[in-house]
């Protein structure tokens, strides 16, 4: 089996399709959001420059993540790439709790505490989910099965 058709190979089940399918939805605003001004985002300029500056994140990293969390989500809605988008978006969880959110504790800010900065525990749920799809595929009804079940070995 060549790289491509590995890359691609997944299973038929709906629970990986579920998790591919919620993962995509929940990223997609916000990746919109650093794209484009929508959702509550400011757009691709405004997000580069307040990420990059504001934050002290690297602008290549800002870069990849808005490129990560609205191509990915996408991919991840239409099972298209699964285990490449679920790689982008690890990354961005990875750098997200590295350089901003593992200071802040475990318990997000559901107080809504002025000043205070979400913890990491939506970064560990994604983060499984995003292992889970790098593992097993884009599941049941994706792209990938397609593209794997019509192509010739």
């Amino acid at each position: 089996m060549n790289l491509f058709r590995r890359l691609l190979a997944t299973d038929n089940t709906i629970s990986t399709f579920c998790l591919r399918l919620a993962l995509g939805i929940v990223f997609f605003p916000h990746g919109a959001g650093k794209m484009f001004p929508v959702f509550g985002g400011e757009g691709f300029s405004a997000t580069l420059h307040g990420m990059s500056r504001g934050m002290d994140i690297p602008v290549i990293l800002v870069f990849l993540a808005i490129v990560a969390e609205f191509f990915g989500s996408i991919a991840l809605v239409f099972g298209f790439l699964t285990r490449v988008a679920a790689c982008g978006i690890t990354a961005v969880m990875l750098v997200a709790l590295a350089l901003v959110h593992a200071r802040a504790g475990f318990f997000m800010n559901w107080a809504s505490q002025a000043g205070k900065t979400e913890g990491f525990e939506y970064h560990l749920l994604v983060l499984g989910i995003c292992i889970a799809l790098i593992l097993r595929g884009g599941g049941a009804w994706s792209i990938d099965r397609f593209l794997v079940k019509n192509t010739a070995e």
